[in-house]
């Protein structure tokens, strides 16, 4: 960061000896760039402002030094999204897991856990795993982890699997989108 400091040729007063002071032009302040390090809490959201006492710059002619400002920018996460302290995971869960039920791994940000899909599952259900989402950054509790399942359908299909769909659908012959409008024209 680039920040002003006081001039140390004339400590800030923009003269030396009675003459102006050259490194400083006579403005008493110097630009530098310098690198500041400071703590931030875990779970800081995208946009907060962060308060650094005394890392600003400088007022010309001796004046105090500032405060600096940060504005936190938050990388999106390859895997989670967040909203405040919850995070939200797509997981892909295959057909006969969503089916027949099933116990998934899923990541979290601090290793995984399992998660227990029940017999029948569609896809976009959610389960909540309370105390596994982001930090808060005021100290209190965790938030969620909200994992959405997402059934994944096979790639390829052998005849023994076409088979077995086929007699699915047979078995199952209702009419899934039965309660949708269409219109008519």
């Amino acid at each position: 960061m680039v920040f002003s400091r006081k001039c140390r040729q004339c400590g800030g007063t923009g003269r030396r000896r009675h003459r102006p002071c050259g490194v400083c032009r006579t403005e008493g302040v110097v630009s530098r760039t310098e690198t500041v390090a400071f703590r931030m809490a875990a779970g800081v959201s995208d946009g907060a402002r962060i308060r650094v006492p005394g890392k600003g710059s400088t007022a010309g002619r001796g004046g105090s030094t500032g405060d600096l400002y940060v504005t936190v920018a938050v990388d999106p996460h390859p895997l989670f999204r967040r909203e405040g302290d919850d995070l939200h995971l797509v997981v892909p869960v295959a057909v006969h897991e969503a089916a027949l039920g099933a116990r998934v791994e899923v990541p979290t940000i601090n290793g995984s856990a399992r998660v227990r899909i029940p017999p029948g599952t569609q896809s976009g259900r959610r389960f909540r795993l309370r105390g596994r989402g982001a930090p808060s950054p005021r100290g209190g509790e965790p938030g969620d982890l909200l994992v959405e399942v997402q059934i994944v359908l096979p790639r390829v299909l052998d005849e023994r699997s076409k088979d077995l769909m086929r007699e699915l659908r047979r078995i199952h012959p209702e009419d899934v989108r039965a309660g949708l409008d269409i219109c008519k024209g």
